[in-house]
């Protein structure tokens, strides 16, 4: 097994999400926000109730934050892309 032999130090980071869920009646609103302390991504998203289904907030609400984590991941992947394409690569600090 290969030993890791690089000599710079390890770190870590802490992200950041919010979500804030809205119900008004049959649809449920999601407000989201990615903060990683250089760069701030949102995204909007909602789930409707079909009518013919028991209502079920919990359902809606996972519909509704699952389509938000799913466009703040869409965002990160076409900035990982555009920055890697443009060699924007930051020297660490």
């Amino acid at each position: 097994m290969a030993r890791h032999t690089s000599t710079e130090k390890p770190h870590s980071k802490q992200w950041s999400v919010r979500l804030d869920i809205f119900e008004e009646g049959d649809l449920t609103k999601v407000y989201a926000v990615l903060d990683t302390g250089d760069t701030t991504l949102q995204s909007r998203t909602s789930a409707q109730r079909n009518p013919h289904d028991t209502p079920v907030p919990e359902i809606g609400d996972e519909f509704a934050v699952g389509r938000a984590l799913v466009g703040l991941g869409n965002q990160l992947l076409r900035a990982g892309r555009i920055d890697s394409a443009s060699g924007d690569l930051a020297a660490p600090g």
